[in-house]
Parts: C-alpha cells; sequence; structure tokens
C-alpha cells in the first residue's frame, strides 16, 4: 500500500489595489458616472412609464413569475411599495396576478403581452440609441467597456 503525503500547494493571495489607490475617490467618480448612464439609457428606453414601474417589469421579466415579497427583494423596496407598483402596472394590463394554487394569500405575478412588449421596445430603443454611441470608440475603448462590464457584474452581484 502506497501512502500519498499531503501537499501543501500555494494559494494565491487576493488582489488588492495598489497602496496609491484613492478607493473612496474611484468609488465616487464611478457612482456618478454609472448614474449618468442609468439616467440618460432610462430617458431614452421613452417606456412611457416611470424609471420605477420599469425597473420592476424588467426584474419581473427577467427573473419569471414571482411574488410580490420576491419583487420587493429584488428591487430593494418595502412591501407597501411594491404593493403600488404592482397596482400601477396591473393597471396599466402589463402584469396579471395569479392565486397560488397552494395558498390563497399569495398571488404570483407575470408580464401580459403587452407587458413583453414595452419591455422588447424599450430594450430596443436603448440598445440601438447606446449602440450608435459605441460606433464612436476605438477598438481599445470597445474593449475597455466589454472588460468594465464584466468588472461592474462583479462589484454590483448581490450575495445570494
Amino acid at each position: 500500500m502506497t501512502l500519498v503525503s499531503e501537499v501543501n500547494y500555494p494559494v494565491a493571495p487576493m488582489p488588492t489595489a495598489p497602496p496609491d489607490t484613492d478607493l473612496a475617490g474611484l468609488a465616487s467618480h464611478l457612482r456618478l458616472s454609472v448614474f449618468r448612464a442609468s439616467r440618460t439609457l432610462r430617458r431614452e428606453s421613452h417606456a412611457g412609464i416611470s424609471p420605477t414601474l420599469l425597473a420592476a417589469l424588467a426584474t419581473i421579466d427577467r427573473h419569471g413569475p414571482m411574488t410580490a415579497g420576491d419583487l420587493a427583494v429584488h428591487e430593494q423596496v418595502r412591501k407597501p411599495t411594491v404593493t403600488r407598483i404592482l397596482g400601477a402596472l396591473v393597471d396599466d394590463g402589463l402584469v396579471e396576478r395569479t392565486p397560488d394554487p397552494v395558498d390563497g394569500r399569495v398571488s404570483w405575478v407575470q408580464l401580459t403581452p403587452a407587458g413583453r412588449s414595452l419591455m422588447r421596445s424599450a430594450r430596443r430603443r436603448t440598445d440601438r440609441f447606446l449602440a450608435k454611441r459605441l460606433e464612436r470608440l476605438d477598438p481599445a475603448d470597445l474593449a475597455a467597456l466589454d472588460r468594465a462590464a464584466e468588472i461592474l457584474d462583479r462589484v454590483t452581484e448581490q450575495a445570494e
């Protein structure tokens, strides 16, 4: 019988910012840039509904049927706020509620065909707007933005 001895492989250290990096300044600059970009893209979507309603609609579209409580968690708002948001989306015919077959106190919300259509058209308008802006950039800037998008995804991931 051969015994295998334990091998200690070196562990790569976690990356850290260089000591002279102004993380607070970078965070502030990044926050403002992301906020401005988000505001511009929301304005270009011309969805005909408020950004809050559009965000909720996008969440339901992305994650499929969900409860009001699930939507509140995703949108990081309180349950009464989600109740008002869902009321407006239902009144506009963009979302429909379906009672839970097991628990009558719970209902599931999902997009209606009109809600899906609104989301598709809003995304197309926003994508066209952004693509036009990206056409002006050189390949190095486009590659940098592609990498930045990946990094932003990692930075903004929510621990679930």
